[in-house]
């Protein structure tokens, strides 16, 4: 077993008992070794933080494996940082990209079983990250700058103390019980200024699902399961229509289509269907633990009467439970898939309009981004006939980052939040709630704690553009350009740039996969390199001498003396070559955006003036 020495323990020998009880001692402490705490561990664990995550069941991964969402929604075209990573992990298990596109949900779907070996091989080698299972949280106090929390392992009562703290529960339960304000729900259309938002506010959450593997065991082998109580066909009865409402096909009639919607690897099946499927209402947010697992009851119910119906109406005796998957006793997954969860009232609350147009707000959150999207605005509300409608057919948008705000509870100073409870509307988390960004915003959590003990900082002290180096460090996104990959030789410097504003990306509404370009090929003006320095530069506030010309490298040179008069032309020639920069420089020779961001970078270095949580410029 892998044993961090660093970690301290000390053994408290209580003489009026018999018991022993652990104290240990870490840096960082993430409760729950979910999608987000399992990549916040493994970020901050490669920084050198001294990390521990209390995981309560004998998984890794959350809604991706203990839950079995093992269709990966989004973020194809933006392989981040650990997503990208646990991608290729995939790949070279399974033997390339096109064995594991099995479904036509995801271009990624592979066995749950899988994902969490991949994820406790990968813990297993960072030197830094010890992970107690089957460890539930009993309670967290914060005193004279250290948290100290009681979790159960096994049966047995520890103790563990820590510098900063970090919430990756499903439910965001550790942020509700420290008495951080948070939201649950939908939002009126006046709290977060969305027009699509119902007019007033309630506490009406997305239906969940209890996903159900089912594997093909060949023709003529009969896997019906027992009938289950309270069955009714008439509920999946239209389970086999499945009308895309985002390429508004024409509903058709096909009940292997339905199934092959989460057809995974080895003749497996996940089955997570939203029409007339195994998608359920209920809201167990608030509910104390004994009632949740009396509700889920029910969940689980519901699922296996939509799978009784598959084997019974529909025919396909031959698919049964998976048996090889999780190790329950029901054969069932450790945990529902909680689309949504309590959201925490954070620094920065991330909205609508700043996913429509988020050059064009008050406040530049993009410039923060930590973690970025590009699935649609997906809510799931069709077995809850008194929720408000939200057309998010409608809600169009391009894809996105994350701010790093949106982790930090409001005035928090050692205590951040992952997983679905981050600061966002409801509309917003129906997109932010997919794997990949779930992921993301793990290791930005983990990179944001292990920035401030590093630097020995509290949250309202770390520097943003820390935590996003560190992040780029790893080949994180901070910007959602789908058209320069983390292979690129430039990725760094193009994030960089865009993260400043100076040059913007150019947002599509996509089908499933929004867009956002960069364009490095394009051609630059004049007016649009001055337009993008003047917010940080206020020696071009008054600068009007830029047409709409294409820009030239003579003319960039004469625009940047504005700030950088000792600046000659070969100065920029040298940064050509070293950059290896296409083409010969020259007075004449006319600018791409991939070029202006390179010499921008390399030049004025505007990614590392601080900003705030709001993306403003911070002056020194």
């Amino acid at each position: 077993m892998k044993s961090i020495l660093s970690h301290t323990v000390f053994f408290l020998f209580l003489f009026s008992s018999v018991s022993i009880f652990a104290q240990e001692e870490t840096q960082l402490l993430i409760i729950g070794g979910g999608a987000s705490g399992t990549s916040a561990g493994i970020q901050a664990a490669r920084m050198g933080v001294e990390t521990v995550i209390l995981e309560e069941t004998t998984w890794l991964g959350g809604m991706i494996t203990a839950a079995g969402v093992s269709a990966i929604d989004g973020n194809h075209d933006l392989p981040s940082g650990i997503w990208g990573e646990f991608r290729e992990k995939l790949y070279a298990y399974y033997g390339g990209p096109e064995v594991i596109s099995t479904g036509w949900v995801s271009n990624t779907l592979f066995e749950p079983s899988v994902g969490n070996r991949i994820f406790q091989e990968w813990v297993k080698k960072e030197n830094n990250l010890l992970v107690h299972f089957e460890s539930k949280w009993q309670n967290a106090v914060f005193e004279d700058g250290i948290w100290q929390v009681q979790f159960l392992e096994k049966g047995k009562m520890k103790t563990i103390k820590a510098k900063m703290l970090i919430d990756a529960t499903e439910l965001g339960d550790v942020m509700a019980s420290l008495g951080y304000k948070y939201f649950v729900g939908m939002d009126s259309q006046d709290r977060f200024g969305e027009a699509f938002a119902p007019e007033k506010a309630n506490d009406i959450v997305q239906d969940l699902t209890y996903v159900v593997v089912l594997k093909d065991f060949g023709k003529g082998n009969d896997k019906t399961i027992p009938k289950p109580k309270g069955y009714d066909p008439a509920i999946f009865a239209c389970a086999c229509d499945h009308a895309d409402p985002i390429s508004f096909d024409s509903p058709q009639n096909d009940c292997q289509k339905m199934l092959n919607y989460g057809k995974l690897p080895n003749g497996k099946y996940m089955i997570n269907w939203p029409n007339c499927g195994n998608d359920l209402y209920m809201n167990i947010v608030e509910m104390s633990q004994t009632d949740r697992d009396k509700a889920l009851e029910e969940a689980k119910l519901h699922s296996l009467r939509f799978i009784y119906y598959i084997q019974n109406e529909l025919g396909y005796k031959h698919l049964g439970l998976a048996d090889d998957e999780f190790p329950t006793k029901d054969k069932l997954p450790f945990i529902p898939y909680h689309r949504e969860s309590r959201r925490i009232a954070a620094e920065t609350m991330f909205s609508l309009p700043y996913v429509l147009s988020p050059y064009d707000q008050e406040k530049a959150f993009y410039r923060t981004g930590i973690a970025v999207g590009d699935y649609t605005i997906d809510h799931h509300h069709k077995m809850n006939p008194s929720a408000p409608q939200i057309d998010f057919i409608k809600i169009r948008v391009p894809s996105y980052n994350i701010p790093m705000g949106s982790l930090i509870p409001k005035g928090s100073t050692h205590f951040i939040v992952a997983e679905k409870s981050i600061g966002v509307s409801n509309i917003v988390n129906g997109a932010s709630r997919l794997q990949p960004v779930v992921l993301g915003l793990g290791q930005a959590a983990g990179a944001l704690a292990g920035t401030a003990i590093l630097s020995g900082q509290n949250l309202q002290e770390v520097k943003v553009r820390k935590v996003q180096q560190n992040l780029l460090d790893k080949k994180a996104y901070l910007m959602p350009f789908m058209d320069i990959s983390p292979s690129h030789v430039h990725f760094e410097a193009i994030q960089k740039i865009g993260a400043t504003g100076i040059l913007k990306g150019f947002g599509v509404p996509y089908k499933w996969a929004n867009q956002t370009w960069f364009y490095p090929d394009r051609e630059i003006s004049e007016f649009e390199l001055v337009d993008g320095l003047r917010p940080l530069y206020p020696q071009y506030s008054q600068f009007w001498a830029a047409s709409g010309e294409p820009l030239s490298l003579g003319r960039f040179l004469e625009i940047l003396k504005v700030v950088r008069p000792e600046l000659k032309e070969n100065d920029i020639s040298l940064i050509w070559k070293n950059q290896k920069l296409s083409g010969f420089p020259s007075a004449d020779t006319k600018l791409d955006r991939l070029g202006v961001a390179v010499l921008l970078d390399s030049i004025l270095d505007p990614f590392s003036m601080p900003v705030d949580f709001n993306g403003m410029p911070i002056n020194q």
